[in-house]
């Protein structure tokens, strides 16, 4: 299927299904994915193996950051959110506690109602100065679609070491400050079924969910064209129905279909 990436640093505003007006801040290279994962179902299609990362520059960010910005309240339109995203894994660029620094200080600046988010997959969080970044923003949303290291490896496709049990210990680390955000999906990938909302999978999140016991989830399903041929949106009933389990727990559940 169709998949595309980011050609630009700044990039958007895009209406988005969870954040509203949201501007995009695309820390990874601009022609190809830089990913900690290569999911299934990543919009912005297949890593490529053996390209030499090359992170946009810390200065570049925030100069065409700011320009944006005033840019866009100039023109009586600024954003809901400024949303830290693009081609891969933002967490990954060296210099991205310095970049969310930077950041929270044009918003508040410039565009003081703003909010500031990250979509992670939540590999790098074992690093404090990264968890301490995330703190710091207003909300830091966290992947974790499944409980079992083998749905994860099958779904998500991490590079190199994972572990769900560690990525839970350092969600816990956030005391709750903090979004777990999941995918539910089904199909066929590589000979194998792909289901993560049989009731096995949802117990097992759900009751790793309750560990974590973040101040809100977010439950979607596939939107856009996926690397991964096969693959099934799930229902908004089915979802809602998964939000009410989370609900039941005290913690509030949020879905988009």
């Amino acid at each position: 299927m169709a998949t595309s990436l980011y050609h630009d640093i700044i990039f958007g505003p895009v209406h988005s299904r969870r954040l509203g007006l949201s501007l995009g801040v695309n820390l990874l290279p601009l022609e190809s994915k830089l990913c900690s994962f290569d999911c299934i179902y990543c919009e912005c299609g297949w890593a490529q193996h053996g390209v030499k990362p090359r992170f946009n520059r810390r200065e570049d960010v925030q100069r065409l950051l700011g320009e944006k910005l005033r840019e866009m309240v100039a023109s009586g339109t600024p954003p809901d959110v400024i949303t830290f995203a693009g081609n891969g894994e933002p967490t990954m660029h060296p210099d991205f506690p310095d970049i969310i620094d930077d950041t929270i200080a044009l918003r508040d600046e410039i565009c003081p109602a703003a909010k500031v988010s990250v979509l992670s997959n939540a590999t790098m969080i074992g690093r404090e100065s990264v968890r301490k970044a995330l703190l710091k923003v207003d909300n830091n949303i966290l992947k974790l679609d499944s409980a079992f290291d083998r749905t994860v490896r099958l779904i998500d496709n991490p590079n190199g070491h994972y572990s769900v049990a560690e990525t839970v210990a350092n969600m816990k680390l956030f005391e709750g400050h903090l979004i777990v955000q999941t995918m539910f999906l089904r199909g066929e990938y590589a000979g194998q079924r792909v289901d993560n909302t049989v009731a096995g999978e949802v117990d097992a999140w759900l009751e790793l969910i309750g560990r974590i016991r973040p101040r809100q989830v977010m439950i979607y399903t596939i939107d856009r064209d996926t690397p991964a041929e096969n693959l099934e949106k799930v229902s908004v009933e089915e979802l809602r129905q998964i939000a009410q389990r989370v609900e039941a727990l005290g913690i509030c559940c949020s879905v988009a279909g």
